[in-house]
């Protein structure tokens, strides 16, 4: 649209109206939160004209440049546009990356990436479309959905200039596109770049700084030797695409990769999608924020075509012995996964190593349990259905499928039941003094206890001895019975009267 000065002056002349705002900049500059909520609420009402640089009484003192000492009017249309659609976006209501991006010419796409896709095809094999190969660059283009037209592209989507496009247009059409590699000792920062490459480029580039980091671990399973790396690459690659996939390519920011001394963090803006969380992230179903360039990345072979490469991050941690993939630090304004690093846990992984066939490859719903277990020596059906995030008959199913197996033994009756390490797996695992201290020491330890407060206190109930020792009602009542049969308590009362004291055998 060309607006004519004539134009101007006769919206300045008119004065403000519904469908005319003045908003000054001779004090200080338009910051950009209020730009967009300006520019979306008269979208929102009737529409209209917003006048920057002109005073509330009509007074024309000039707009502020926005970029240096000039205004690019086309950063300012994106940042507008990307602010307002960001949160469809997140509600699944629109798919940014299937916008078309109005200035975007097939001269903006970069024939070296049109050659890098074809090689990302060919290299991963049964991952990818095979098809893709034989299409010529527009029929490529169509083929996934990147861009429109007939014999020649004339329209092209966000999807496709992110993928295929020349890094100076990406620049100046999607302003909001930047991925920043962070690498730091302690507190210094050896490396800090900052890419707005097309993404089959970035992803080769992340990929090649971690083949570079990443140290492996030998053990030996029988005769053959094992690399336990220090990071799934498998996992890394999965966490970068997903963010690069997932991320809110509407709203300002950096997707980050943070390589610390004991972690890898992968950040991405924009929140989880709505109805997707921390508690659900195993078992929700794929829901792409942006579908068509996540259809793109599983076609071309870069992520599961399965849409479950939440399942192969958290493989990649537990597989080699570490601990879980962390999505606590993700707030409404950022995904942010940490891997853990550190010392692998070799023998942990030995085991699932040495359990793992073909014919019955140990599931990651076992090892999250395994590796709970190996944690924190127990496991109940409650915590085991907050690790799965599944429901009770699918968590007790999994932990009676690793008593079958020989990995865990219950105790306790069907309510009250925990499991723990058998004799046999902390062989494994760990030394066998680890078995006896998970499975007889703390009956002795909760003993002690409760003598103990009998001592200092005089009395107790059942509930006192329950949460003395974090143990269930059930289990209070056969500690409890166990000293009275050896006379070390005595039980004073009946009903919910019942109260406990040191018994004969234990006074001086």
């Amino acid at each position: 649209m060309i607006v004519t000065v004539e134009e101007v002056r006769a919206w300045v002349a008119g004065g403000e109206s519904l469908v005319v705002e003045f908003k000054g900049e001779s004090r200080e500059r338009l910051n950009d939160t209020d730009l967009v909520e300006a520019a979306a609420c008269m979208a929102n009402a009737r529409g209209g004209v917003l006048l920057i640089g002109v005073e509330d009484d009509g007074a024309i003192t000039g707009a502020q440049p926005r970029h240096g000492s000039y205004t690019d009017i086309r950063r300012v249309e994106a940042l507008v546009g990307n602010q307002t659609q960001s949160r469809e976006s997140s509600r699944g209501a629109l798919d940014f990356s299937a916008i078309i991006v109005s200035d975007a010419t097939w001269d903006d796409l970069d024939p070296l990436e049109f050659e890098r896709m074809r090689q990302t095809i060919a290299r991963n094999g049964a991952r990818a479309d095979a098809a893709l190969l034989t299409l010529s660059d527009v029929s490529l283009v169509k083929a996934l959905g990147l861009g429109e037209g007939g014999d020649t592209i004339e329209r092209i989507r966000v999807a496709g200039l992110l993928l295929l496009g020349r890094e100076e247009s990406l620049r100046r059409l999607l302003p909001t596109h930047e991925v920043a590699f962070q690498a730091m000792s302690g507190t210094r920062v050896n490396v800090n770049d900052f890419l707005r490459w097309p993404l089959i480029k970035v992803s080769d580039e992340l990929t090649s700084r971690f083949d570079a980091r990443n140290e492996e671990e030998e053990i030996m399973i029988g005769a053959v030797r094992a690399a336990v790396p220090d990071y799934s690459r498998a996992g890394y690659r999965e966490a970068v695409h997903n963010a690069l996939v997932h991320r809110d390519y509407a709203a300002k920011g950096a997707v980050h990769v943070f390589w610390r001394n004991d972690e890898i963090e992968v950040a991405s803006p924009g929140g989880f999608p709505d109805s997707v969380n921390i508690s659900n992230l195993l078992v929700t179903g794929p829901r792409p924020r942006n579908p068509v360039l996540a259809d793109a990345f599983k076609r071309i072979g870069l992520v599961e075509r399965t849409g479950r490469g939440i399942d192969t991050i958290f493989e990649g941690q537990l597989r080699n012995g570490r601990p879980a993939p962390d999505y606590s630090r993700s707030s409404g304004g950022s995904v942010q996964v940490v891997l853990p690093g550190g010392p692998a846990n070799l023998a942990l992984a030995r085991f699932i190593i040495e359990r793992d066939t073909l014919t019955q490859p140990v599931t990651l719903e076992e090892m999250l349990v395994v590796n709970a277990v190996e944690s924190e020596r127990r496991i109940d059906v409650a915590r085991a259905m907050e690790l799965l995030q599944k429901g009770e008959p699918a968590a007790r199913a999994v932990l009676e499928r690793l008593v079958e197996a020989g990995v865990l033994e219950a105790r306790g009756e069907r309510l009250q039941r925990v499991y723990l390490f058998t004799a046999a797996t902390y062989r494994a695992i760990g030394p066998a003094s680890a078995y006896t201290r998970a499975a007889g020491f703390e009956p002795l330890q909760q003993e002690q206890m409760v003598l103990a407060h009998l001592r200092a206190h005089g009395r107790m109930t059942r509930s006192d001895v329950a949460e003395l020792c974090r143990i269930t009602s059930v289990s209070a009542k056969s500690l409890l019975r166990r000293l009275l049969r050896r006379g070390l308590v005595a039980q004073i009362g009946a009903g919910r009267s019942t109260f406990y004291q040191i018994g004969p055998e234990t006074l001086d």
